[in-house]
């Protein structure tokens, strides 16, 4: 089968707006233990902080932040994901924008949050927007769920999602394994790593409608797309003859101070 061309950035990154509904009941949330982790590198609680919480997407993250008793403020550059944001979260602001360009006042921020978002930055100008948000001392945290390789069904879905869209998954791996350099190209952040495992139970509709809002699957011709899942829906079952489904993911958390 001949892999098509590879999508923009751009095309990936707008094609969540169609799908936010299905990306707000299906993609995984994050564990108390990764906001411990934040405040326990920041060296303060979320509770009565200032938080702006960038790239923000459907409000996963941002309701988390906001039950630990934050103060947040929303960035999201999409009008679909905000609108799917504002049915979540009523009561929380949402600004337009994106954290290449912050519409936020300076030093206003005690921690600036990316919950799976960073990489739609470019770093040359979202470092330096996170460092003129952040008051001094405040801290600027990204996060990502990654699948846990280590786990046989996970390895082998991932050499098959890999095959499907031309991906070398072992390359991928070692640029997951050097986060730092790639976070902060512009040397001015020194990033603290960490890492902290979670699962979640869950039937095999919902993983499935998981891996169908990444952005890869959203830009691919649906027939293909369906036709994929299918494909993964009789390798799960299996794995899991009883339809559910125990993903596991690893959070890589990079926290880094405004010194």
């Amino acid at each position: 089968m001949t892999t098509p061309p590879r999508p923009s950035a751009a095309d990936r990154a707008r094609s969540f707006d169609a799908a936010a509904s299905q990306y707000a009941a299906n993609r995984p949330s994050y564990p108390p233990a990764l906001f411990d982790t934040v405040e326990e590198l920041a060296g303060r609680a979320f509770a009565g902080a200032r938080v702006v919480d960038v790239g923000a997407g459907t409000g996963i993250a941002t309701a988390l932040l906001h039950a630990r008793g934050a103060d947040v403020v929303a960035v999201e550059p999409g009008a679909g994901m905000a609108a799917e944001f504002h049915r979540a979260l009523p009561g929380v602001p949402v600004v337009r924008g994106n954290g290449n360009a912050l519409p936020l006042a300076d030093a206003g921020a005690d921690f600036v949050t990316y919950a799976q978002a960073w990489h739609w930055t470019d770093p040359a100008r979202s470092v330096p927007e996170a460092l003129r948000v952040l008051r001094p001392g405040g801290a600027l945290a990204l996060w990502w769920n990654t699948d846990a390789h280590d786990i046989g069904w996970i390895a082998e879905a991932a050499e098959r999602s890999g095959r499907f869209f031309g991906v070398d998954i072992a390359a991928e791996r070692r640029k997951s394994d050097r986060p730092m350099e790639h976070a902060d190209p512009t040397g001015r952040l020194r990033f603290t790593r960490r890492s902290v495992r979670w699962s979640r139970r869950v039937p095999v509709d919902t993983h499935l409608a998981n891996i169908g809002s990444h952005s890869f699957f959203l830009v691919t011709p649906e027939e293909r797309r369906t036709a994929f899942l299918d494909e993964e829906r009789a390798h799960l079952l299996k794995v899991f003859p009883d339809g559910i489904v125990e993903e596991t993911y690893d959070v890589l958390l990079l926290v880094a101070l405004n010194t």
